[in-house]
């Protein structure tokens, strides 16, 4: 057989293991999209360029699925000591003459003579999960969470990499990513909820006494109370979220139709501010009403659906956590971006799954999704599992 011939062959297979299913929901999500981020960035000719770019990274993220279908994770894990050292020595390249931001964050690596930036942040959750689901099935296999230790550990990993990416990035809303992956995968992993509250009522007690003295930094402390009270500082703190409702409210049931939004398309960049990115599905609400809505949150639910259905039928613990791990990513970025919008949750700068212009979210998603559609083509038979 010529070599394109067993090239063939081997692509077929290839697309035989994977999850189309999952596959499609991705790409109806990464279109529609794309559909959006066109219509957000008509206004400025700075802009044009992002829809190339999303297409692009859409285009290297499917190749990504594809080849993390066909990855044994399992396999891949025995290397974890690279993936920690990989993971610290990607995100401390901020501190280098590469990092570069915005607003205080320094959250990408940028150079003349690359293409486009990237956020390490993002492409670290991959790398993460999958890291943390090993160490998270050894404990339940090994101390089943029982233990001070199992508790203590992943813990730490976690908080570690929190600190780690806030203190070199201050981007907290990346940050916060990763204790949410956590969270959920320890959760699976059978940590007894009550851990959980105990840290959640902890922080949130933190918090509201560094509100009382004064200590908390007052642009947090003005997202937070601007979530409280509407009217705290409109044209300021509160400018995002109100054009944010402005734009949704006028978009009523389906919407003032595609590439015709006032918002949207006003030659003003303040009138919906960060559009493409943060603020997409305010886009969605004001072009294509509750409906175009609607069909964005089930897309986000159904590619949620399908991870945590892997896990029920995955091989192993490690595997069924990593599938968890990256339906709980999706699903908090998904509840804090929608709720940012509709001034319900505050702006910490997270991007709707698929939807937000942004090449390192998009190439992540897709190579994680794939990681979720390998688990899946190595599901044991019906008559091997345990009942």
């Amino acid at each position: 057989m010529s070599f394109f011939g067993r090239l063939g062959e081997d692509l077929r297979d290839i697309i035989k293991k994977a999850d189309l299913i999952l596959l499609g929901l991705c790409l109806a999500a990464t279109v529609f999209g794309i559909v959006l981020i066109a219509s957000a960035t008509q206004y400025t000719v700075k802009l044009s360029r992002c829809v190339p770019v999303q297409a692009a990274a859409a285009f290297i993220g499917i190749i990504g699925y594809f080849v993390m279908t066909v990855t044994d994770v399992e396999h891949l894990s025995e290397k974890w000591k690279w993936f920690f050292v990989f993971n610290l020595g990607f995100i401390g390249l901020l501190l280098t003459s590469l990092g570069s931001g915005k607003s205080g964050n320094r959250s990408w690596l940028y150079a003349s003579w690359m293409p486009t930036s990237i956020q390490p942040a993002e492409i670290v959750k991959l790398t993460y999960t999958i890291l943390l689901a090993k160490q998270l099935a050894w404990f339940r296999e090994n101390r089943r969470m029982r233990g001070l230790d199992s508790l203590f550990w992943p813990a730490a990993h976690a908080g570690f990499m929190f600190a780690y990416i806030f203190v070199i990035s201050k981007d907290a809303g990346s940050a916060l990513v990763y204790l949410v992956i956590y969270m959920g995968m320890a959760l699976a992993a059978g940590l007894a909820w009550y851990w959980f509250a105990l840290a959640i009522g902890g922080a949130g007690i933190g918090i509201g006494a560094l509100a009382i003295m004064g200590k908390l930094p007052g642009h947090w402390a003005g997202r937070f109370l601007v979530i409280l009270d509407h009217s705290y500082d409109p044209s300021g703190v509160g400018w995002q979220q109100t054009r944010s409702m402005l734009a949704l409210g006028g978009g009523g049931l389906f919407g003032q139709g595609l590439f015709q939004g006032i918002q949207t398309h006003s030659a003003i960049s303040g009138s919906l501010p960060e559009r493409q990115t943060d603020f997409i599905f305010s886009v969605c609400g004001e072009e294509l009403g509750m409906a175009g809505c609607l069909a964005i949150i089930a897309l986000e639910f159904f590619i949620v659906w399908r991870c945590f259905q892997t896990a029920r039928v995955a091989k192993s613990t490690m595997e069924a956590l990593i599938c968890v791990g990256f339906g709980t990513m999706i699903i908090f970025q998904t509840i804090e971006n929608i709720g940012m919008c509709l001034f319900v949750m505050p702006v910490i700068g997270l991007t709707l799954p698929f939807f937000s212009y942004g090449g390192s979210s998009i190439v992540t998603l897709y190579a994680a999704m794939g990681v979720v559609s390998g688990v899946r083509s190595r599901t044991l038979p019906d008559w091997l599992r345990k009942t």
